[in-house]
């Protein structure tokens, strides 16, 4: 049971009940609207009760194994990932795969887990909002506009403070990002005066028209494989940004962090967020090739 006040003695000492799992995930679901969602995607508690106590939160992009390890390490009562667990479905959540073997280790661990993918991707702060933020785009609106509510949506287009080259803000973007082993590849005209940025955050390659359609010079995401992007480039701009899939989503969980502790505070509770800085891209190492 979680107190205010300073001295356990003192008779005007107020208790109040504990958040719980319930209280988070609603909290969750305010930053991250459900009405959001793309129609394939599943975005739910995905594991723990939702009437046990909450002190502290671990957000991380995938529920994987290395962020199973320290949430237990850090001994927090909750996960949420951007990623769910289980996009296509299962039909057993037996400890015989790496999936299972985290459902049952967070349970025994009494630790919840819980995911908001495409609502925190389209939402107002979330992680198309995050990326803009990070680059330095003014007058950022969805690139994708969501159609249950056109102020929010997939991706972001806005301008620069000051027309650049392609070359510097790719500098500049790779910079803001995260660090992880396959970095940021830039394709198109290095010296080009750009202005006008699309963003992204994780697969990117079926916006490509759409940043066209929206007069970008540029289009940062994540994941474009070698035949779209090269045939997109052939028709000319945006040029291409493309860093990895961790670090284009990770920018979004510091402000949901924040949004939920603000949550807790207004209800006159404290909730401890921690943002995991576990690389979770399966690549761990670059070489460069040739001679």
């Amino acid at each position: 049971m979680s107190q205010i006040g300073t001295d356990p003695a003192d008779p005007q000492t107020i208790f109040v009940h504990p958040l719980t799992v319930a209280d988070v995930v609603a909290a969750l679901r305010t930053a991250a609207p459900p009405h959001l969602a793309e129609s394939w995607d599943s975005n739910r508690l995905i594991c723990g009760d939702p009437a046990e106590s909450v002190d502290s939160v671990l957000l991380a992009v995938d529920p994987v194994t290395a962020v199973v390890d320290e949430a237990i390490r850090r001994d927090v009562d909750l996960v949420i990932t951007h990623h769910p667990l289980y996009l296509r479905g299962t039909d057993h959540v037996s400890a015989t795969d790496p999936k299972g073997r985290c459902v049952h280790r967070l349970i025994r661990a009494g630790i919840a887990l819980a995911n908001a993918h495409t609502t925190l991707d389209a939402a107002h702060g979330g992680v198309a909002a995050a990326l803009a933020a990070a680059v330095g785009l003014l007058g950022a609106a969805p690139l994708q506009p969501s159609p249950n509510d056109p102020t929010q949506g997939i991706g972001r287009v806005g301008r620069l403070e000051h027309p650049t080259r392609l070359r510097d803000f790719a500098a500049a973007v790779a910079v803001a990002l995260p660090d992880s082993a396959p970095g940021l590849l830039v394709g198109g005209d290095l010296d080009a005066t750009i202005e006008t940025v699309a963003v992204s955050g994780g697969a990117g390659d079926g916006l490509l028209g759409t940043a066209r359609d929206a007069g970008a010079d540029v289009f940062l995401t994540a994941d474009l494989r070698h035949h779209p992007a090269s045939e997109h480039l052939e028709a000319g701009r945006p040029y291409l940004l493309c860093g990895t899939h961790w670090a284009t989503e990770w920018v979004g969980l510091p402000p949901l962090a924040a949004r939920l502790e603000r949550a807790a505070a207004a209800k006159g509770r404290r909730l401890a967020t921690y943002v995991s800085e576990v690389v979770t891209d399966p690549w761990t190492l670059r070489l460069s090739t040739g001679s």
